[in-house]
């Protein structure tokens, strides 16, 4: 394993080595890819792993890719959702902002020829390329980078390696997990984003996740989608009408008492419609969609100083069965 040097300002997030994590997960991928029925292409220059574009791929390449996603620091499960009687993602972690905001969130738009993925993974710590890093304090210097795309198609070599030139990382020591929404894989992977969604909303509100201490989360696993376009509809309305989310924080409980209705998607004045049909609307541009939708249907704040436990928000399980169902 090649040596890996971290550079860090938080000291809560310190020693984390988030891709050196993620790397060791993916090997374990290598030694069980006819079980998961999953494809490794693997060269001088590149690895990457077939979840679910030409390899079928299923649920439990699913549970391990969103584990990768959280380069380890999260726990995925399934379970019953009460709700609908189907099952459920469930994810937690006590490295919140760790796992979710510097390794899971898909903040690095991939685009070469005829290519584009929103990626997300540890690779996006090493490349720093957006604000959030600074903002958080978060960076890292490695000889390896692991990353996922969302993509219904292989990333090319060329992008491949201009990945690798922006992680700083040999082409041959890039690990790069694939699959499109519209794969069990990838319909998976990406419901297990219900805790980072509720922190980057509160991020974007400037609410300080550094309070973050743990998060648990669970949203409803969607059908397979017909074509990725309605996979994005489908996972996004799961969180967004029947996830829900519990952060354990610390600090008073004023801010987070006034902060709280602002979190659920109920605060956005898109709320209350298919994913699909907004995404229609808006001409498949999501920055034109109303940025505070983006969130679990119900947060819980659970105050670890006060015992104050506050929750905000709704279900919205009509809006579940319209997109589930057609």
């Amino acid at each position: 394993m090649p040596a890996i040097d971290l550079i860090c300002d938080t000291e809560p997030m310190a020693n984390l080595q988030l891709n050196h994590r993620a790397w060791v997960l993916c090997e374990s991928l290598v030694d069980q890819a006819v079980d998961l029925r999953i494809h490794v292409w693997q060269s001088d220059d590149r690895r990457i792993f077939d979840l679910g574009v030409q390899a079928p791929g299923g649920l439990e390449a699913g549970r391990r890719m969103a584990g990768i996603a959280m380069s380890g620091l999260g726990e995925v499960s399934l379970a019953i959702d009460p709700r609908t009687g189907g099952p459920a993602v469930v994810v937690r972690t006590d490295q919140p902002v760790a796992a979710c905001m510097a390794s899971q969130y898909a903040g690095w738009a991939i685009a070469g020829d005829e290519f584009f993925a929103m990626g997300s993974g540890p690779m996006r710590a090493s490349a720093a390329r957006e604000d959030l890093f600074d903002q958080i304090g978060y960076h890292e210097q490695s000889d390896v980078a692991v990353g996922l795309l969302e993509s219904d198609t292989l990333p090319p070599s060329d992008v491949c390696h201009d990945i690798a030139s922006k992680c700083g990382v040999d082409p041959k020591h890039l690990s790069l997990l694939v699959a499109p929404t519209n794969s069990q894989a990838g319909n998976l992977q990406v419901v297990a984003r219900s805790v980072e969604t509720a922190l980057h909303k509160l991020h974007e509100l400037n609410f300080d996740i550094s309070r973050i201490k743990s998060g648990w989360g669970s949203a409803p696993l969607p059908p397979v989608a017909k074509n990725s376009l309605a996979g994005i509809g489908r996972t996004n309305d799961a969180i967004l009408y029947g996830g829900h989310v519990v952060l354990y924080v610390r600090g008073d409980q004023a801010s987070i008492d006034s902060i709280g209705p602002k979190t659920p998607s109920n605060s956005s004045k898109d709320h209350g419609r298919p994913f699909a049909e907004l995404f229609a609307e808006y001409d498949n541009d999501f920055y034109k969609i109303d940025s505070h939708l983006f969130s679990p249907g119900v947060v819980e704040f659970v105050n670890l100083d006060t015992g104050v436990a506050r929750r905000f928000g709704e279900y919205a399980p009509d809006v579940l069965d319209k997109s589930f169902t057609h």
